[in-house]
């Protein structure tokens, strides 16, 4: 069966006195996140040995280092705090009494299969989850990340996190298990990577655009409203099926080669910004249009489909952030194009060039229309018919190369996309390509049947 079986419960704390009680406020760049359930990440890794193995020798090491890595990354062992029905803000409580949960538990399922590019039930991946309550309850304090050790005997190992968003972006959680990873498999080296080590100051961001109350007005209205973005039932329509494709190096060459002798032909200026992930980006929202209009039906009109995306403000802001700011520094872009247009002959520069010049505007004004972002997310989840495309993840993270000793991992899967009812896309480094981008995806059979045509024949073949 696909069921896993527990095999035990560990409460996971910083060594004894090495973190005093602190708490921290969120900027403006963690409310957003208020709105969202867990982010859900899973690493399998190759592990040939059996489970009394696993349990008697990487165990306990396991949970040693975890401890270790929580007295630099304390922040990821507190709760969020909500003062009930009050003008105070939200903010991130550590105290002695905190601890991360970790289960543990075995599987029967088959390894390999969920570690597969090919398409895979959404439903057999939950059971490798954590549990983490998701703060739409009225709880005044909410655990922050949970973890799950599940052991496929013989075969592989699958470490599961569930973490609040609130806390942390991709980047941030990167450095966590990598310095998870690197303690465990080298307990000796008492200095973990100082690049690593998180810089707690809040006041390294500024709110020069009074954007904090603008979206704490926004949280205070959601009870009223009910808006948790990305929950939805456990049990999601199980004819959802998850898939990763690649893109290469060579691929993007040939788009951008298309794109710009297109644009030559047709004497048009050609989009700005053809960089790997923009025309990824491109290629992969006109993909998810076409097969939108395949098992929906023709598009007509002028429908805009809006393309969401998460960008990087650490280098965006005008004034210095430490590389190592431990908390969000990301924000959201959302451009937009007629259906009928991406759906048409040159629907991938439509793509591109809506996609480049958004960029091209955070480049120069990161946080303009910020005010906006709470409401324009809220568009992409709210309407379940329209073929809206939202990315997250991102290529620029090294997170396979994220190294316990067993190897690089054989697969990651982001399984909170699972949530937007097959409107999200999850990117990360490729494993094995060097430039390439893996491209992941959650999507109803028919329309997950439709991308894979359109992806594979719109690809120049190698």
């Amino acid at each position: 069966g696909l069921a896993v079986e527990i095999v035990g419960r560990y409460r996971v704390s910083p060594p004894p006195n090495t973190v005093p009680p602190t708490s921290l406020p969120l900027t403006f760049f963690d409310i957003p996140w208020l709105f969202f359930s867990p982010t859900q990440p899973l690493f399998f890794y190759d592990y040939p040995y059996p489970t009394s193995h696993f349990l008697s020798t990487a165990l306990p090491p396991l949970i040693h280092s975890l401890s270790l890595t929580l007295r630099h990354f304390f922040a990821l062992a507190a709760t969020l705090v909500c003062p009930p029905h009050s003008s105070n803000p939200p903010f991130i409580v550590y105290d002695r009494s905190n601890f991360v949960s970790l289960v543990v538990a075995q599987s029967t399922a088959d390894f390999h299969h969920l570690c597969s590019n090919h398409q895979r039930c959404v439903n057999d991946f939950y059971p490798l989850l954590p549990p983490l309550p998701s703060g739409e309850q009225e709880e005044t304090q909410t655990p922050l990340l949970a973890a799950q050790i599940t052991i496929f005997s013989n075969v592989g190992v699958c470490i599961g996190f569930a973490y609040h968003n609130v806390v942390a972006d991709g980047r941030s959680f990167n450095s966590f298990i990598k310095t998870w990873a690197s303690l465990f498999k080298d307990p000796s080296s008492c200095s973990v990577n100082s690049s690593l080590l998180p810089f707690y100051d809040r006041t390294a961001i500024k709110d020069s655009y009074g954007l904090q109350s603008i979206f704490l007005n926004h949280w205070r209205k959601r009870s009223s409203t009910n808006m948790v973005i990305g929950v939805s039932d456990k049990d999601l329509d199980s004819a959802m099926v998850r898939a990763t494709f690649l893109m290469c190096p060579d691929d993007m060459e040939k788009i951008k080669g298309w794109i710009v002798g297109r644009c030559k032909v047709k004497n048009m200026d050609q989009p700005p910004r053809l960089t790997p992930s923009n025309l990824t980006c491109a290629y992969v929202w006109v993909c998810l249009i076409k097969s939108h209009e395949k098992v929906n039906g023709k598009l007509t009109g002028k429908n805009p489909s809006y393309f969401g995306f998460n960008a990087g403000g650490i280098t965006r802001l005008g004034y210095p952030v430490p590389a190592a700011y431990f908390g969000n520094c990301i924000g959201f872009a959302r451009t937009m194009a007629t259906q009928s247009e991406l759906s048409g002959e040159d629907g991938i520069i439509v793509a591109a060039d809506a996609i480049g010049n958004r960029v091209k505007d955070l480049d120069e004004a990161f946080l303009e229309g910020a005010e906006n972002w709470i409401s324009e997310w809220g568009e992409f989840y709210g309407s379940d018919s329209e073929p809206h495309v939202m990315v997250s993840g991102s290529p620029k993270l090294d997170f396979y190369e994220t190294d316990f000793g067993w190897g690089k991992a054989r697969r990651i899967e982001e399984i909170s996309m699972d949530n937007a009812k097959g409107k999200a896309v999850w990117f990360t480094q490729s494993r094995d390509v060097k430039g390439g981008i893996e491209v992941g995806l959650a999507l109803p059979k028919p329309k997950m049947d439709a991308f894979t045509c359109f992806f594979t024949q719109l690809l120049p073949h190698h």
